[in-house]
C-alpha cells in the first residue's frame, strides 16, 4: 500500500488511516500489533489500584453512565466508549510499563488501544478490524511525534499532543470514516493538543490526565466528524498548526516518510525496567558491568550516566523522589535499584525507592551529556556508563540496543509472563484469568466480534 503525499500532508495521512484494511497490513506487523495490546492489557490491569487511576475512575462513574457498550478494565463496569477510553488510558501510563517508539519518543498504547477497544467493543467490531484500528493509530501518532521533533518534547509530552490524533485515527478507522472525515477528525483532535512536563517537579499526577484526555478527545473528535463536524484542514503543518506553535525544529516531511511502506508500528519498544524509558539504556549497561566484573552495591564508588538531552531535560528535574512515580524519573533511583537488586521492577520501587541503600547510591550517580548519544537520538538509544570501584578502577560499559527494543525484543513467552505479573500485581485479575485473556489475544485476528474481555 502507497500513498501520494502531494503537497498535502495531513490529508495524505487521513487518506492512509481512512481506507486501511488488516488484509494490507503484512502478518508479522499484525502478530506485532497483538503482542502490543497484551503488553499494553498487562500495564492497564497493574494500575488497578493506583490513587490517581482511581481518582479519574470515580469521576467517570460520577459523570458517566452506569452501564454501557465498552468495559472499564480495573473495575470491570460497563460505560460509554468515552469513559470507558478515559479510564482505560489513563491506567495505561501508570506503572511505567507500556510501549514506547524510540523515534517520536512517544508511548502509543496508552492512546491508542484504550479508544479503539472500547469503540470496538461498541460497534462490534471484529478482531481483525480492531488490529487495523490500531495500527492506524500507532502509525499516524508515531509520525506527529516524529514531526514535532526534539524541541516539542523538551517541553511537552508528546504522548499527550501527539496522542489526540493517534486516538482519532484509531476510532476513525472503527467508525469507518472516510478520508474527508478523517482529515476532519484530525483537525479537531489536533486543536485539543496538550500536556506539559512541569508536573514532574511536583511529583503531581498529571501523567494519567494526559493519556486520559488525549484518548478521549481523539475519540470524540472521531465521533464529531462522523456527524458533520469540521476540522482544521492543515492541523499539523499548517501556519498556525501544531508544528508552528509547538516546535522549532519541525519537519513535514517525516509525517508521510515511506507512508505505506515502512511500518512504524514494528519499531515500537517494549519496557523491560517499570521506569522512564530515558533510564533503560544505562541501567542495562550498569547491569553489564556489575554482572562482568561481579560487583556488589558495596564496591561501586561512583556512576556516570552518559546520555542524551532528552534524558537530562526530564530525568533532571527530579532530584529526591516524593513518590514512587516520581522515583521512577529519577536516574540515580532506579540505578540504585539496578545495583541494590539487580532489576527495577514494580515491586522494588514499591518497597525500596527510598531504602537508605538506594538513597545512597542514588547521591553517587550523575548524568553527562554525550556527543555520541546524543547524536543517535532519538533514532538509537545507546546505554553507557562509567563506573568508579571503591578500589580505584574505572569500569565502561555500554548497550546499543537496551532490552526491549526491536533488535533486542521480547519473545511472545515474555510478554505473556510479564502481563500476568502485571496483572497479579495489580489484584485486578488472577493468574488463570491472566493466561486465558492472552490466549484471547492471540486469537484476535480470527474473533469476529470484540466482546467484554472480562467476565
Amino acid at each position: 500500500m502507497s500513498v501520494d503525499a502531494s503537497d498535502h500532508p495531513s490529508r495524505a495521512l487521513a487518506v492512509f488511516a481512512a481506507e486501511l484494511q488488516a488484509a494490507q497490513i503484512p502478518a508479522p506487523v499484525l502478530r506485532r500489533a497483538e503482542d502490543l495490546v497484551l503488553d499494553w492489557l498487562g500495564s492497564v490491569l497493574a494500575a488497578a489500584q493506583a490513587r490517581p487511576v482511581r481518582s479519574i475512575e470515580r469521576f467517570a462513574q460520577a459523570m458517566g453512565p452506569s452501564d454501557g457498550p465498552s468495559e472499564v478494565l480495573i473495575s470491570r463496569r460497563r460505560s460509554s466508549p468515552v469513559f470507558a477510553a478515559l479510564v482505560n488510558a489513563a491506567a495505561s501510563h501508570y506503572v511505567e510499563q507500556d510501549d514506547v517508539h524510540n523515534g517520536s519518543v512517544f508511548h502509543p498504547a496508552a492512546v491508542v488501544i484504550a479508544p479503539a477497544l472500547a469503540v470496538a467493543q461498541a460497534v462490534g467490531a471484529s478482531g481483525a478490524q480492531f488490529l487495523a484500528a490500531v495500527v492506524a493509530g500507532y502509525e499516524m501518532g508515531i509520525r506527529v511525534g516524529e514531526f514535532l521533533g526534539r524541541s516539542h518534547y523538551r517541553i511537552f509530552h508528546t504522548t499527550a499532543t501527539a496522542g489526540t490524533v493517534a486516538a482519532a485515527a484509531a476510532v476513525g478507522s472503527l467508525l469507518k470514516l472516510t478520508p474527508a472525515q478523517m482529515l476532519h477528525a484530525f483537525g479537531s483532535a489536533g486543536t485539543q493538543s496538550a500536556g506539559v512536563w512541569e508536573f514532574l517537579r511536583d511529583a503531581a499526577d498529571s501523567k494519567q490526565l494526559h493519556c486520559a484526555h488525549a484518548a478521549a478527545a481523539g475519540l470524540m473528535s472521531a465521533y464529531l466528524a462522523q456527524d458533520g463536524f469540521t476540522g482544521a484542514q492543515r492541523v499539523l503543518e499548517g501556519a498556525q498548526g501544531l508544528g508552528a506553535g509547538m516546535s522549532s525544529d519541525a519537519d513535514a516531511s517525516r509525517l508521510t516518510d515511506g507512508l505505506g511502506t515502512r511500518w512504524t508500528l514494528a519499531e515500537t519498544s517494549f519496557k523491560y525496567h517499570a521506569s522512564c524509558r530515558h533510564t533503560h539504556p544505562a541501567a542495562d549497561a550498569l547491569l553489564q558491568v556489575m554482572q562482568q566484573h561481579e560487583l556488589k552495591v558495596q564496591d561501586i564508588r561512583q556512576v556516570v550516566a552518559h546520555v542524551h538531552q532528552g534524558a537530562i531535560d526530564v530525568l533532571g528535574r527530579v532530584t529526591v523522589p516524593a513518590t514512587v512515580h516520581q522515583a521512577k524519573f529519577s536516574m540515580g533511583t532506579v540505578l540504585g535499584l539496578i545495583a541494590v537488586h539487580g532489576r527495577a521492577g514494580l515491586a522494588e520501587f514499591d518497597a525500596d525507592f527510598l531504602a537508605p541503600a538506594v538513597a545512597a547510591f542514588r547521591g553517587r550517580v550523575a548524568m553527562e551529556l554525550d556527543a555520541e548519544v546524543d547524536g543517535a537520538y532519538p533514532a538509537r538509544w545507546i546505554g553507557k556508563v562509567s563506573v568508579t570501584t571503591a578500589d580505584g578502577r574505572v569500569l565502561h560499559g555500554r548497550v546499543d540496543e537496551p532490552k526491549g527494543d526491536p533488535g533486542n525484543t521480547l519473545s511472545r513467552a515474555e510478554i505473556e509472563d510479564k502481563m500476568q505479573r502485571l496483572a497479579v500485581y495489580g489484584q485486578s485479575a488472577t493468574l488463570e484469568e491472566a493466561k486465558v485473556l492472552c490466549e484471547r489475544v492471540w486469537r484476535l485476528a480470527e474473533t469476529p466480534r470484540m466482546a467484554r474481555w472480562l467476565d
